[in-house]
């Protein structure tokens, strides 16, 4: 079992930066691949990053890539997402997800355990 507690959302202008983290609990951490995923307002839950269990490999979602870094800190047991030059479209609650699996990391049906997660809004 893995519970997973998300925090540091907020309100942030056009073109700023947030840093999310995501706390895990129990310890066969390492062994979960991670990611984080959002879902806007009517819209459907979509992939943002995901990390392999020993951080060597990274996915990002197209909307993402190149301004969201995703890192682990498995001894920690925490899983964070850097948020750089963010854009409104970007505004939506972003959840933390594990999976004991790296089939196929930028879908939802994989992924064990969910977070509750956490509001970012990006004002214009």
């Amino acid at each position: 079992q893995v519970q997973l507690v998300e925090s540091g959302g907020g309100l942030v202008q056009a073109g700023g930066s947030l840093r999310l983290s995501c706390a895990a609990s129990g310890r066969t951490f390492s062994s979960y691949a991670m990611a984080w995923f959002r879902q806007a307002p009517g819209k459907e839950r979509e992939f943002a990053a995901a990390i392999h269990w020993n951080g060597d490999r990274r996915k990002f979602g197209d909307s993402v890539r190149g301004r969201f870094t995703i890192s682990r800190d498995n001894a920690k047991n925490t899983v964070s997402l850097q948020m750089n030059s963010l854009k409104p479209e970007d505004t939506a609650v972003y959840y933390c997800a594990a999976a004991s699996n790296w089939a196929d990391p930028r879908n939802s049906y994989e992924y064990d355990y969910w977070g509750q997660g956490t509001q970012v809004t990006v004002s214009s």
